[in-house]
């Protein structure tokens, strides 16, 4: 779940991986780690904006950032497709995030030499 350790946990995963020299590809977010990528999420100033650290981690480093849509839906984290496809009035899927299915978890552990979860 944002803001609890686990998150920051993973996020620093995250980054020490890449400052080790290694190629993190995806980071699949499921059950209530989905509300790390909502882009209404508003930390307190003395407080890790990890939002906005993991969609920096993004951009700087190619990583995608999959929310499972089936959790995404249920937490009322949704981005424009899934907003209009359910008739609401809005989305709130922070930018550099995507939903995907666990059609796109299952293809990550197939691939990957390595899977790690927080």
């Amino acid at each position: 779940m944002y803001g609890s350790q686990s998150a920051r946990n993973a996020y620093q995963f995250a980054n020490a991986l890449i400052a080790k020299g290694h190629k993190l590809v995806s980071v699949f977010f499921y059950q209530d780690g989905v509300h790390n990528a909502s882009r209404l999420t508003v930390p307190a100033n003395d407080e890790f904006d990890l939002v906005s650290a993991w969609q920096a981690l993004a951009t700087e480093h190619g990583v995608r950032l999959e929310t499972c849509v089936a959790a995404s839906l249920r937490r009322g984290v949704l981005g424009s497709d899934e907003a209009s496809q359910h008739q609401r009035d809005a989305d709130n899927l922070a930018s550099g995030f995507e939903q995907a299915g666990l059609g796109s978890l299952a293809s990550a552990m197939l691939t990957q030499d390595r899977v790690v979860q927080f």
